[in-house]
């Protein structure tokens, strides 16, 4: 039978990215940590990580047991939490980082319900689109917007946002609609510069994936930009249906191209770690998940 020791000690390696850092973060020595991971490895008869002097790494039978020990760490926590439940309290601050547009519009309105019900909960709030160290900065708890999480944080999935190509109808009406990606070099274009792709738009249509490098007229890292642009007739912009979804609904954005879809992302809140999860920050995530269960900004198509 697994060692519930074992395999935390196992998991703390593994989202610390070495056992120095492991003992650290779970205040057993690193020896205690070694040991826990080698007997590990010894009853299961296989090589979990793979050790140099400079960085350890999952083996492939380590990445499948660390899939599954992620799922049976989970599942103790919900049994620790329903326990915890009767008698618990949220108690104490609450630091939270979050996208500004995201933190803004869907966030905001959400604040004075969560501190109704929870009365000795206080929240301290950052909002930047940089993407934060969770432990080193000191946060509980952030909200990401990505289809790249990174392995060493626990996720939550909120919600998702496609990412939607679209102009004013007033400006089309003057120039024109794009019929293919590859048009979009004819009109100027308002871009996002913390997409991860830059200035390469790719789209998944009837003959498959189309990327196309668009030469933006404003190249910015605030999406508001881009969509007061648009809004103001001056050309085309491709952003989340969280910000310009509205837009959309009330007919001041048409959507271009629906036969060629651009991505989608998930909207996660991601924590450092299960272990002793404080209730105030298990609130605020089941919380959260309750109230972007039906997402005001997803469109019909």
């Amino acid at each position: 039978m697994l060692d519930l020791q074992q395999l935390s000690s196992f998991l703390a390696v593994v989202r610390a990215g070495s056992f120095v850092a492991a003992a650290d973060a779970t205040g057993l020595s690193k020896a205690a940590v070694s040991r826990h991971v080698a007997d590990l490895e010894l009853q299961l008869g296989v090589r979990l990580l793979h050790r140099t002097t400079r960085r350890l790494s999952l083996s492939d039978d380590g990445q499948r047991f660390h899939s599954r020990a992620l799922e049976l760490a989970a599942a103790w926590e919900e049994l620790e939490a329903e326990t915890a439940r009767s008698g618990g309290e949220a108690t104490g601050s609450l630091r939270i980082n979050a996208p500004l547009t995201f933190g803004n519009l869907h966030l905001a309105p959400l604040w004075p319900d969560f501190l109704a019900a929870n009365p000795s909960v206080s929240l301290d709030i950052t909002l930047n689109d940089r993407v934060v160290d969770l432990i080193d900065e000191g946060y509980d708890l952030a909200i990401r917007i990505t289809n790249r999480l990174d392995p060493q944080l626990v996720s939550r999935r909120l919600a998702t946002t496609r990412i939607v190509l679209c102009a004013s109808p007033q400006y089309l009406e003057v120039h024109g609609k794009p019929d293919h990606p590859h048009d979009l070099a004819a009109h100027p274009v308002f871009a996002y510069s913390y997409w991860s792709t830059g200035t390469d738009w790719t789209f998944r249509g009837p003959e498959g994936e189309v990327t196309v490098r668009v030469s933006p007229r404003i190249y910015t890292n605030s999406g508001d930009t881009c969509r007061t642009a648009a809004l103001q007739h001056q050309g085309i912009t491709m952003q989340p249906d969280f910000l310009v979804g509205a837009d959309l609904q009330r007919g001041a954005l048409v959507e271009l191209m629906p036969a060629y879809r651009s991505i989608e992302l998930g909207v996660f809140a991601v924590y450092a770690t299960r272990k002793h999860l404080p209730m105030k920050t298990r609130r605020l995530i089941d919380f959260l998940v309750a109230a972007f269960a039906s997402p005001v900004w997803q469109v019909p198509r």
